[in-house]
């Protein structure tokens, strides 16, 4: 062989291309390609030989520095063909909560949340809110529904399925929400009592500032021990709901001053839902990728499945127990199951360390997602025989009717009064005006 087929290694193991020996030789950093020098001469000792290729062998005598060179071989010479090192190795992916799309998230969330407080509070009416002051009743149902019924029943949920401590947090959290604008559609669809629904939505909202955190606090026992509910942001919870206040008043005070611009900023929070809740559903499942999203237990989806549903047949069944009229019972059935999806996330996102919650982002939306199946197939079933059920009236119905025909009544009556004594008024001044002929 001549020199030009033989060279010798500078180092004698085989490192990755992009790691260098420190001058000491004691260790390796990173730095530039390892440099390849030709060897001086061919001697006879046995060199380290890679296939039909020319042979390598180590270059005796003190280690010296190397110099930087980007071709791999000394003198310049650029390398043909395939590298007998190894490819140094591929930068790490970034983890979700790092990615461009996760912070692209917490924006979307934020705004959403935003539109949907802004609609709730411009469905408040600021002349009908003293009265239901007065007679709390649709306070009072919409404590025990969101703040009684749903906390116990996602805790039961979580302790009958043996749910880790991550995906109890989610459940217990989504079960812990006040009711959203899902439940005012559904129970205008269905018929109901939309001043009950209104009041019982905007009441849970403003009970969720202290009862939220508490049931958190409360049911969160069975999982004490934990790193995640060592970790519970209640301080942050209450934050987050103290701002959602502030789309609520802007909102009422739209409705005060400018009524038309209200209504038209309801119907868009409402019909914005489904879009909304597609979008996330997209993003979430994006950003979490398939391996992720294979991680979320069966026994969520049932859970996701079955709790608003129970949550349905016991917000009936409880207006059931008030002896309330059937579009009440609609109306606290509906208010009772759907819960504000929005607010659970926006938690979830802003509030709990991303690293800890992994992929159970995604069971507020399947909560949703059930929620409203559930809700549509119930107001499909009330259309299919709403004929019937309309020829049985409703008490408060009745009591209406009973109210506007006495009300047309005692008009009538003060229009024969008056006629009449118009009447007699001209026949006074008539045989007056006889008697002075």
């Amino acid at each position: 062989m001549d020199g030009n087929d033989n060279v010798t290694l500078l180092f004698a193991p085989l490192l990755r291309d992009n790691y260098t020996l420190a001058p000491n030789a004691s260790s390796l950093g990173p730095g530039t390609d390892l440099a390849l020098a030709p060897a001086s001469s061919a001697g006879p000792g046995p060199g380290l030989s890679l296939g039909p290729g020319p042979s390598f062998g180590f270059s005796p005598g003190p280690t010296p520095t190397p110099e930087p060179t980007t071709s791999g071989l000394a003198g310049g010479a650029a390398s043909h063909g395939p590298s007998p090192f190894p490819r140094p190795w591929a930068p790490h992916a970034l983890p979700f909560w790092d990615t461009p799309l996760n912070h692209g998230l917490n924006v979307f969330v934020g705004a959403a949340l935003c539109i949907t407080m802004l609609g709730l509070g411009c469905t408040v009416d600021v002349n009908h809110f003293g009265a239901h002051v007065r007679r709390p009743v649709g306070a009072l149902l919409a404590a025990l529904c969101q703040f009684g019924l749903l906390p116990l029943l996602a805790f039961l949920l979580a302790l009958a399925f043996k749910l880790d401590e991550v995906a109890a947090v989610a459940v217990l959290l989504c079960g812990c929400c006040p009711g959203g604008n899902l439940s005012n559609l559904m129970s205008l669809l269905v018929d109901g009592d939309m001043n009950l629904s209104i009041i019982m939505t905007i009441s849970s909202t403003l009970l969720a500032l202290v009862l939220m955190p508490l049931c958190l606090w409360i049911y969160s026992w069975a999982w004490i021990n934990t790193p995640i509910v060592q970790l519970l942001p209640l301080g942050t919870v209450t934050l987050t709901l103290c701002s959602t206040l502030i789309p609520i008043g802007l909102g009422v005070f739209i409705r005060y001053k400018y009524s038309r611009v209200a209504d038209y900023i309801v119907k868009v929070s409402l019909w914005s839902l489904l879009v909304t809740l597609v979008v996330l559903f997209i993003m979430t499942g994006t950003m979490l990728g398939p391996e992720l999203l294979a991680s979320i237990p069966a026994a969520v989806y049932v859970i996701a499945i079955f709790m608003p549903l129970a949550g349905y047949a016991s917000g009936y069944g409880l207006a059931t127990l008030f002896h309330l009229p059937p579009n009440c019972k609609r109306t606290v059935c509906l208010e009772t199951g759907s819960q504000n999806v929005q607010l659970c996330t926006a938690i979830l996102k802003l509030a709990f360390p991303p690293q800890f919650i992994g992929s159970m982002y995604m069971f507020p939306l399947l909560y949703a997602l059930f929620q409203s199946a559930e809700a549509g197939i119930f107001v499909l079933i009330y259309k299919m025989y709403g004929s019937e059920m309309l020829h049985k009236r409703d008490p408060l119905d009745e009591d209406e009717d009973t109210d506007i025909s006495y009300k047309k009544l005692k008009e009538e009556e003060m229009a024969d009064t008056s006629y009449g004594t118009v009447k007699a008024e001209n026949i006074i001044m008539m045989e007056t005006a006889q008697t002075s002929l």
